[in-house]
C-alpha cells in the first residue's frame, strides 16, 4: 500500500530545500544530493550561500521564481510555521519536514491552505523504499 508521502513524494517534480547545508557529510546534503540524482529539481534555500548541488540558492521560498511540488524543510521545529506559511504563499502542493521534526501548527497551517503535510520522515528513505526516480 502506497501511503501519503510515497504519493506526494511520486507526484512531485521540483523540491526546494529549506536547510540544504554546504556540509556534504550532514543530511541536510546527502539527502537533496539523493534526489537530485534520482531525477527531481532541487532549489536551495539558505541565507548565506549562492550555489549548491550546482544549482543558485534563494534566500526564502517566496524569491524562488518558478513552481515548487514540494518544499523539504531541514530546519528546526521552530522555524516550520513560518515555513509552512512561504510555501502556502508560493502555491506547493507538498509541505515535509524531515525526520526528527515535529510542529503541530506547520500541520495546521498546510492542511487548513489544502497542501499534503508529511512530517518526522526522511524524503531519501521514502524516495528509496518507493523506489521512485525522476530519470
Amino acid at each position: 500500500m502506497v501511503d501519503l508521502a510515497e504519493r506526494a513524494l511520486a507526484a512531485a517534480n521540483t523540491i526546494a530545500v529549506v536547510g540544504l547545508s554546504r556540509d556534504p557529510a550532514k543530511a541536510a546534503h546527502s539527502v537533496p544530493a539523493n534526489l537530485q540524482a534520482a531525477g527531481f529539481r532541487i532549489i536551495p534555500v539558505h541565507p548565506s550561500a549562492d550555489v549548491l548541488l550546482g544549482e543558485r540558492v534563494y534566500r526564502s521560498l517566496t524569491d524562488i521564481p518558478e513552481p515548487v511540488d514540494l518544499v523539504d524543510v531541514f530546519r528546526p521545529a521552530a522555524e516550520a510555521p513560518g515555513i509552512a506559511r512561504q510555501a502556502v504563499a508560493i502555491g506547493a502542493k507538498t509541505l515535509w519536514l524531515q525526520q526528527g521534526i515535529v510542529s503541530a501548527e506547520a500541520r495546521r497551517i498546510a492542511e487548513e491552505a489544502g497542501l499534503d503535510y508529511v512530517e518526522d520522515r526522511c524524503t531519501a528513505v521514502v524516495r528509496a523504499l518507493g523506489r521512485i526516480r525522476k530519470n
